[in-house]
């Protein structure tokens, strides 16, 4: 059986939550909160002295589970991701030798943009799907829609302040694979336990999705 590429993968979901985890012992309930409410997915962030830990419990023990490491900023964290089990690494801007690191090992690596020219350097690596960083203070979707616009080739995956309020208007721009964010599991739910309300308030996410499903709009 083919295994299915991480970018479809994503494309389906939909919305990545991105996971500050302080213990790894939260890894698999969080985990399964997340999978429950219908988003079997995570980017897990390399801020935390616990992170790497927690990644590699939830690709050891969840193989249905699509976990990511972000703000992967060197070749060694990038090969720390690959070996902890992430099926895809994310950075908040781009550094052209992890980009290149990134690819030599075969792990899929979506670097962050914020300017034209970040993505004109991007689009020079070979690049074709980013991360628009930090896109609720660049501007939100209008910023998007004015920097998508030159450039037809390029797929964006904005994070940054986007909420649930705002992420149907992310998602009805047709240039956008997937959006990242960290409202549904924020770090003090996570610390306190509160899986319940994460598994709710992901479920709330699915629903919009399917609301929004098929409202694309034009570059």
């Amino acid at each position: 059986m083919t295994a299915i590429p991480v970018i479809d993968r994503l494309r389906a979901l939909r919305v990545v939550p991105v996971i500050v985890i302080e213990r790894p012992r939260d890894a698999i309930p969080l985990a399964a909160a997340l999978a429950e409410g219908g988003l079997p997915c995570a980017e897990v962030t390399f801020r935390t002295p616990g992170a790497v830990e927690s990644l590699k419990v939830i690709a050891h023990e969840r193989p249905d589970f699509l976990v990511g490491a972000g703000t992967v900023l060197t070749p060694q964290q990038a090969d720390l991701a690959l070996e902890s089990g992430a099926r895809f690494a994310v950075s908040p801007g781009t550094n052209p030798r992890v980009v290149a690191h990134c690819r030599d090992i075969g792990l899929p690596f979506y670097p962050g943009i914020a300017t034209p020219s970040d993505l004109e350097a991007a689009l020079e690596l070979g690049l074709r799907t980013v991360k628009l960083f930090p896109a609720e203070p660049l501007g939100g979707i209008r910023y998007l829609k004015a920097i998508a616009a030159p450039y037809g080739e390029v797929e964006f995956m904005p994070t940054g302040g986007i909420t649930r309020d705002t992420l149907g208007e992310y998602l009805g721009f047709k240039r956008v694979v997937a959006c990242g964010g960290s409202w549904m599991a924020p770090s003090d739910w996570i610390a306190s336990g509160a899986f319940d309300r994460i598994r709710d308030e992901t479920r709330r996410v699915v629903e919009l999705l399917d609301t929004i499903e098929g409202r694309t709009v034009g570059a």
